[in-house]
């Protein structure tokens, strides 16, 4: 058992090993140049965000990253095109055409739920956990952090089990906007789990309004704090 163990264990290093040494593709073919370019920035930032040393392991993070996106717009064109292909037909009923909306939709979602975790999946070959939480973070504005840091700045009193209720849904909500098809759509992904956290905090008696508006008095403090400062 213990020598099957330890062959396991060398197998998985080897495999490790070999993916760490083959370089990942970009899959950029038949893609408009100018299209590639604007994905290629955009992935940039999360990679400058870790400060990769080895050259090699950035570029790698950098195709994964880009890839990703581009599997996300296949899958939203296929969706479209389909949907286009219902809205010109003539030939469908009304109620035909909201059941094909809804199946193009439906084959979507499956899409991106099969897809999903490849992603981090990928990632993890050459990041650790805290690194692979920066990139989804950059991917989605870093909306969990500056919201999450808002809310507890907010509301001061935040019990422990509330603040871990609150950034669990954060997350929960970044896995979701990481698959969204723009940034606006992404934002109304948070903006739905937002609402979901107001509605648990007033459910906990916080007064919501008169939370938020010492919260600005106490903003507004500060920076007269500022300003007072710098001028000495």
């Amino acid at each position: 058992m213990i020598n099957d163990m330890k062959r396991f264990f060398i197998f998985i290093a080897l495999v490790a090993s070999t993916l760490m040494a083959s370089a990942v593709d970009l899959k950029s073919e038949g893609r408009d140049t100018a299209y590639v370019n604007t994905i290629l920035k955009r992935s940039q930032k999360a990679v400058d965000a870790l400060k990769l040393k080895d050259k090699s392991v950035a570029q790698n993070v950098l195709n994964i990253i880009a890839n990703r996106y581009f599997e996300l717009n296949d899958i939203y064109d296929v969706r479209d095109k389909k949907l286009k292909a219902i809205k010109a037909d003539t030939t469908m009923t009304a109620v035909q055409k909201a059941e094909g909306r809804r199946f193009a939709e439906f084959e979507a979602s499956n899409a991106l739920y099969r897809t999903h975790f490849a992603f981090p999946a990928a990632l993890s070959i050459y990041l650790n956990d805290a690194q692979i939480e920066t990139v989804k973070d950059v991917i989605t504005f870093n909306v969990v952090n500056v919201t999450y840091k808002a809310t507890l700045d907010m509301i001061p009193s935040l019990k422990d089990e509330e603040k871990t209720q609150i950034l669990v849904w954060l997350k929960e909500a970044r896995e979701l906007a990481i698959d969204a098809e723009s940034s606006k759509k992404k934002h109304e992904v948070f903006g739905k789990y937002k609402g979901r956290i107001n509605n648990y905090l007033t459910a906990r008696g916080y007064d919501l309004k008169k939370e938020r508006e010492e919260w600005y008095k106490r903003i507004e403090a500060r920076k007269a704090k500022e300003a007072k400062s710098k001028k000495k």
